[in-house]
Formats: C-alpha cells, structure tokens, sequence
C-alpha cells in the first residue's frame, strides 16, 4: 500500500512539457484534420487553419480566462507552447508526402498519445480548480465551472472554431449533445472540486493516480 501511495505521489508531479504537452497538441492537430473541409480550407486559407487549430489546443486555457475575467490574450504570452503547437500543425498539415500524419495515424503510435493527453487532462482539471479557489473561495460551482473549462475548452468552444473554418453547425453545440470528453471533464471537475473542499475523503495524488487511470482504461 506504501509503494501505491508513493507512486502516486511521483506520478502527481510529473511534468507536462514537452511530452505530454506534445501528445495533446498532435492528438488535437490531428482530430482538427480529420473535420469536414479541414484539409481544403489549409490549402486555401493556412492562418484559418492554423487559428482553428489553436482554438483546439489553447481552447481550455482561453475558456477559462473568460469565465475568470482575465484577457484571453494570454495564452499568447506563452511563446514556446505556442511555437510547439505550431510546428505540429505544419507538420501534420505539410509535411512532404503526409509522412508525419500518416506516422501518427498509426494505431499503437495513435493510442500512446491519445492515453499521454488523458494525463494532460487531469492535469487541467486541477490547475482550472486550484485556480478559481485562488479567485473565489468556496465557490463551489465556480470551480467546477473553470475544472471543467480548462479541460474540455477545445471542445465547449468547438462551434467557434468551426466558424473560424466556414462552417457552422449550432446543431452540434456540445452543450446540447455532451462528447464523452466533455462529460468526463465534468465529471473529473466536480471530483477535483470536493476533494480540493476536502469534501471527499481521498489525498490530491492519489484522486489524480485514480482519475488518470480510469482516463486512460476508458479511452484505450
């Protein structure tokens, strides 16, 4: 039990950058590319393309900042994410003979990331909870709102970047019709939320060892 508990801990302090940072913008890049038109709308307008693209991989990040009252400008602020999401998005769009997206299209290559950026989600789902508590204390819905937001921002705000690529689809609106990403983003917001109220009887790393887990079993 000793060993688990340490793992835990071990595993709470892991890195993001630039792995799994890495996985989550080629999972996003790639799920972008794979939309209706995507492919037609990156030859004819690249800063479309790579404007919606962003909204896919910084989504979370500027949802948050609104719902928080900051400018969503700020994500901009950090150029090496920024540069790092944009290389993918060449690379996955440009490269000679689609040899990177074809790489990647790969199952076992496709399901590593897809279980890397999993990680990457609980990680914002703590990081949007631990931030709103800074900004309004015991505001539970507050910090459930902003959990859920940093997590599954790429997709609560998916109507826009569809606008942003000429298509518009209000019909789609994950408000609506929930994606299994987002429910899941709520529902590890809530958790995160009371345990972080301490609400719920269970320690930081090992709800988030827990969490991460359950991500990757289900996803895989």
């Amino acid at each position: 039990m000793e060993l688990i508990s340490e793992a835990a801990v071990h595993f709470s302090r892991l890195s993001m950058f630039p792995y799994f940072d890495g996985a989550h913008y080629v999972v996003s890049v790639l799920s972008a590319r794979e939309q209706a038109g995507a492919v037609d709308v990156a030859s004819r307008s690249p800063f479309a393309s790579w404007f919606s693209t962003m909204l896919c991989c910084f989504g979370g990040g500027i949802l948050s900042s609104l719902l928080l009252a900051e400018p969503p400008v700020a994500i901009l602020t950090n150029s090496t994410n920024i540069i790092y999401a944009t290389v993918v998005w060449y690379m996955v769009y440009y490269f000679p003979l689609d040899l990177f997206y074809r790489f990647f299209c790969f199952l076992p290559l496709r399901v590593i990331a897809a279980a890397m950026k999993e990680v990457t989600r609980t990680w914002k789902i703590v990081a949007g909870v631990t931030q709103a508590h800074s900004r309004f204390k015991d505001a539970l819905l507050v910090m459930v709102a902003n959990g859920w937001a940093k997590a599954a921002g790429g997709g609560l705000i998916s109507n826009f970047e569809q606008l942003v690529r000429g298509v518009w689809k209000p019909e789609s609106n994950e408000l609506l019709k929930m994606s299994y990403p987002v429910k899941i983003s709520l529902l590890g917001s809530i958790l995160f939320t009371l345990q972080h109220n301490e609400l719920l009887p269970i320690e930081r790393p090992h709800l988030m060892f827990i969490f991460t887990m359950f991500l990757i079993t289900t996803k895989l």
